[in-house]
């Protein structure tokens, strides 16, 4: 019986030491997370936060990239203009994402700042339980409407079976896990987690390049774009399945709190979540439906006009993700700051992000110019294709900067709880003047008119950002 009790005691004391050494741990953490927020350099802290943000993002990219490319190995233009097809519906996933994940990211930096942690975690199960019933909402819809979605964004007699069947893996099946692992992945970086959040982002990006080549090539499983869709959606599972594990391994040092049951208490954010998700959700709803309506404009040219588009949708994106991606490492710390009350701190912060982010769509605007044949005829062969793409690339790239700048500016409306100028921005910078200027740009310049519009709209939405910042200062 005394052995019995001693070993008992024994235990008892392991397991107390065990306790302590994970409450230090979490300590640690939360105490390192803190001093990046509140008192780093700001140059440390936006690095800190922007670098693993923006390598996800080119990650990201890669594996958007890599459908167009080994589809395009195929050398069947109709074959990679159905995933262009294909692909306004799923950025829509992006929008729903953005909804829950921008604004509960937002929400939860900013309660963060004001210590308010156990909150903090309710908002988390909102967004991700929001995230899922949204997400399978779609996908049904998606399923019931899936031809007159996909000839209404430029599909043809040519193009609208494969992207069919490519829908169907990459939105019907695949739409959950996509909206799931992006949400985590915002609200993840939300409290200062950085690198676990693109270590969740890059994981399943990563697989889905080495899944692409086994099911789409012909010397593999021969799926074509079919196969593609597939390996995204795999993917994709994946990368929400590490997003629960990390976030399972790190209970009490994370604030994210998933359990079904903390929504009976989630209401008192949930408004506000919307509120500041919304103008990312417009904004790439709108892209859809811009991106839809150049693609119809585009096919009256034929499949390999739309394979051309296709393809330049994919390189131009590289200064957009990287934007993107210092706008997401940006969006954090900016609201912590306000939350905190420390203006100062977050103007720095924010200034030094821009400056980031100007200076590589620069960069990109000059390479694109310099180099267009030879970056478009990495994806496909056809020379007839790789004219037009050039033409259109040198086009479209020439505002780039433009948009470098805009992004990181909606971001801090966000942050700051300046919806409606977000949204003003937001709506301007796709929607409201893409589709009249479609026509108008078509009429004067077939076809490649329509490579004019982005740039158009980015000159006007930045100038519009900038009266709204300057307007609220001097206000």
């Amino acid at each position: 019986m005394q052995k019995q009790s001693e070993r008992a005691g024994e235990r008892a004391q392991l397991e107390q030491e065990k306790t302590v050494t994970e409450s230090s741990a979490a300590s640690d953490a939360l105490s390192q997370r803190e001093y990046i927020f509140e008192r780093a350099p700001v140059r440390t802290a936006v690095l800190r936060q922007v670098t693993p943000a923006v390598a996800s993002q080119m990650v990201a990219l890669v594996y958007s990239m890599a459908d167009t490319f080994f589809v395009g190995l195929l050398n069947l233009p109709a074959q990679t203009a159905a995933v262009h097809v294909a692909n306004p519906s799923f950025m829509f996933l992006t929008a729903l994402s953005n909804l829950f994940g921008v604004g509960g990211a937002a929400v939860i930096s900013r309660l963060l700042g004001q210590k308010r942690r156990e909150q903090a975690g309710r908002v988390a199960a909102f967004c991700f339980w929001g995230g899922a019933g949204a997400s399978l909402l779609f996908s049904l819809l998606f399923f019931l409407f899936r031809r007159p979605i996909l000839t209404v964004c430029g599909g043809s007699a040519e193009t609208l079976p494969t992207a069919m069947s490519y829908g169907f893996y990459v939105i019907v099946l695949g739409s959950t896990p996509t909206v799931l692992a992006t949400v985590l992945g915002n609200l993840t970086r939300a409290e200062g987690r950085a690198a676990a959040a693109s270590l969740g982002v890059m994981s399943g990006s990563i697989l889905n390049i080495v899944l692409d080549p086994i099911f789409v090539l012909p010397r593999f499983l021969n799926m074509g774009a079919a196969g593609a869709g597939l390996a995204t959606a795999l993917s994709n599972c994946f990368s929400l399945l590490l997003f629960l594990v990390l976030i399972r391994k790190s209970k009490g040092e994370t604030v994210l709190n998933l359990s079904p049951a903390a929504l009976r208490s989630a209401g008192e954010n949930a408004p506000e979540v919307l509120r500041l998700g919304f103008p990312s959700a417009v904004q790439y709803a709108l892209t859809v439906v811009a991106i839809a309506s150049q693609s119809h404009f585009v096919s009256a040219y034929g499949s390999t006009a739309t394979a051309a588009l296709a393809i330049i949708k994919k390189i131009d994106n590289l200064p957009l993700y990287f934007s993107i991606g210092v706008s997401n490492g940006l969006l954090p710390l900016v609201a912590y700051n306000h939350g905190a009350k420390n203006e100062a701190r977050s103007q720095k912060i924010f200034r030094f992000g821009l400056l980031l982010s100007f200076g590589f769509a620069l960069f990109c605007t000059s390479c694109f110019e310099l180099f267009a044949p030879r970056l478009t005829g990495c994806f496909i062969k056809d020379s007839a294709t790789v004219q037009l793409a050039a033409g259109f690339l040198r086009r479209m790239c020439t505002a780039m900067p433009f948009m470098s700048l805009c992004y990181p500016l909606i971001v801090r409306f966000q942050a700051t709880g300046r919806a409606r100028e977000a949204l003003i921005v937001s709506v301007l910078r796709k929607g409201v003047l893409d589709i009249p200027l479609l026509f108008l740009y078509d009429a004067l310049l077939p076809l490649y008119g329509c490579m004019w519009v982005q740039p158009t709209v980015d000159c006007v939405s930045l100038i519009t950002a900038l009266f709204l910042g300057k307007k609220k200062k001097s206000a």
